[in-house]
C-alpha cells in the first residue's frame, strides 16, 4: 500500500517560491491500477516522481507498507527503487548503442544480479511482450512500439511491485498505443502489479480500476 499524506512540493526559481504540489493525500492499494489526469502544469510528472522516489517531498510524507522511506540513506533508497518500482515514460529512453535484450538487462545487472540470471529473465520477459524475434536488435532498428515494449520489459525485469508510467502512450499511434495498453493492464491483472498511468487518455483512464485528477497541485477529482 502507498500512503500519501499532506504532501507538498516547493521549487524556487528566480527567488520566487513555486508550489507544485499543495498538499496531496491518497491512499493506493497494492494491485490497484489508478490514473492520474490533468493538464500540462498540474503537477502529475512531479507527483509521480516523488511516488518513484526519484525526487523528495518538500513536506508530507509518502509511506510504502507503512514505511517512510524519504528517511533512508541514499544508498538504500536507491536499491528499494532499483528493487521495487519500475518505471516507464513517453520517451523510453533506450541506450542507442544496447540490442533490446542488453537494454532490457541493464537494471539487473545494475543490481548486481549475474548476467546469466539477467539474461534468462531478459528472454522470458521479451517473450512475454511479443518481442521474441527483436531481442538482437537495436533501438533504430525497431519500430516506436516496439521500443516502447522493450522499455517495458527493462521496467519488469527486477519483478517490482509498482510500475509507473508517465505518458506511456502518448508518442504512439492509436492502434499501437492500445497494445502498450493492453500489456501495461494485463501485467496489473495477470501479475497484480500496482499501476500508476499518468495519461491524457481518457480511454486508457477508463480502462484503470481508479482515476484521480491534478489541477494547481491539487486533486480534484477521485473515482
Amino acid at each position: 500500500m502507498i500512503q500519501v499524506q499532506d504532501l507538498k512540493k516547493t521549487f524556487v526559481k528566480d527567488g520566487n517560491r513555486i508550489e507544485v504540489l499543495r498538499g496531496l493525500n491518497l491512499t493506493i492499494d497494492n494491485g490497484d491500477s489508478l490514473a492520474i489526469l490533468g493538464v500540462s502544469g498540474a503537477g502529475k510528472t512531479t507527483f509521480v516522481h516523488i511516488l518513484g522516489t526519484l525526487d523528495h517531498p518538500t513536506s508530507g510524507e509518502v509511506l510504502f507498507n507503512g514505511l517512510d522511506v524519504f528517511k533512508w540513506p541514499a544508498k538504500k533508497l536507491a536499491s528499494f527503487r532499483n528493487r521495487t518500482i519500475g518505471f516507464v515514460f513517453q520517451f523510453h529512453n533506450l541506450l542507442p548503442e544496447f540490442n533490446s535484450l542488453e537494454n532490457t538487462m541493464m537494471p539487473a545487472l545494475i543490481h548486481g544480479m549475474s548476467r546469466r540470471d539477467a539474461l534468462a529473465r531478459a528472454e522470458t520477459i521479451l517473450h512475454d511482450v511479443g518481442l521474441g524475434d527483436r531481442m538482437t536488435h537495436k533501438p533504430a532498428e525497431l519500430s516506436g512500439g516496439e521500443q516502447q515494449r522493450v522499455a517495458v520489459a527493462r521496467a519488469l525485469i527486477m519483478e517490482p511491485e509498482i510500475l509507473l508510467a508517465d505518458e506511456p502512450t502518448g508518442n504512439l499511434d492509436t492502434e499501437t498505443g492500445r497494445k502498450i495498453e493492453d500489456i501495461l493492464l494485463d501485467l496489473n491483472q495477470r501479475k497484480g502489479i500496482t499501476l500508476i498511468v499518468v495519461t491524457h487518455n481518457q480511454s486508457l483512464a477508463g480502462r484503470m480500476s481508479r482515476s484521480i485528477g491534478l489541477r494547481d497541485g491539487e486533486i480534484y477529482t477521485c473515482g
